[in-house]
């Protein structure tokens, strides 16, 4: 029985990938987004700040500054956007992530996904023409690989607070794939390695 209609899309909702944002947590922002559509966590570093301390440390700049290891003044700072939180825009992008769904509705969702059968309608495009590797040998081949999530793994893809959550979600459905086929056996979730910016929900 396959799981209620989900096919989301968030390539072009994610915020835009930089060589200064490249570490941040852009596989689960891209998740998230995909997930929860109408939850998409804003790209103005002012507007995250201001959404985690109101709904993270409920509206107290004084308890968010204590939190962040700063002072109150730089909090206000990164709201006004008279001084962006460079050395804490990891943890920034995380929270307002965090902020915008509750755990509540991250479980109702995916429990919605474990009771309703196998296979979900979450799909997954990772591209193999740019970093998409495989054991560590770079695949290069002109085409991207298509998923469709089991419904236990697209659970997992909502409960995933950390990049390295979604990327080990992803990759167990790659060894799914390629497991699958006639040439190939044994993979697991480890063999494979890919950027955010090749990462496509729907």
């Amino acid at each position: 029985m396959a799981c209620a209609d989900q096919t989301v899309f968030v390539s072009e909702g994610a915020p835009a990938l930089t060589a200064e944002s490249a570490s941040l947590p852009r596989l689960l922002a891209r998740a998230r987004q995909g997930l929860f559509p109408s939850r998409k966590a804003p790209a103005s570093t002012s507007v995250q700040a201001r959404q985690v301390r109101d709904r993270t440390y409920d509206g107290s700049t004084s308890a968010m500054a204590a939190a962040y290891g700063v002072t109150p003044g730089t909090i206000s700072r990164w709201i006004s956007g008279t001084h962006r939180p460079a050395a804490h825009a990891d943890r920034l992008l995380r929270e307002v992530i965090e902020a915008q769904t509750t755990p509540h509705g991250r479980e109702r969702r995916a429990r919605q996904f474990e009771r309703e059968g196998s296979v979900s309608r979450v799909a997954v495009r990772v591209s193999r023409a740019r970093s998409f590797a495989i054991r560590g040998s770079d695949a290069i081949r002109g085409r991207d690989i298509y998923l469709r999530l089991t419904c236990e793994q697209a659970a997992a893809l909502v409960h995933a607070s950390t990049d390295d959550a979604v990327r080990q979600t992803i990759g167990e459905a790659l060894a799914d794939y390629f497991n699958g086929g006639a040439s190939y056996r044994g993979f697991t979730s480890d063999d494979f390695s890919f950027d955010a910016v090749d990462f496509h929900l729907g």
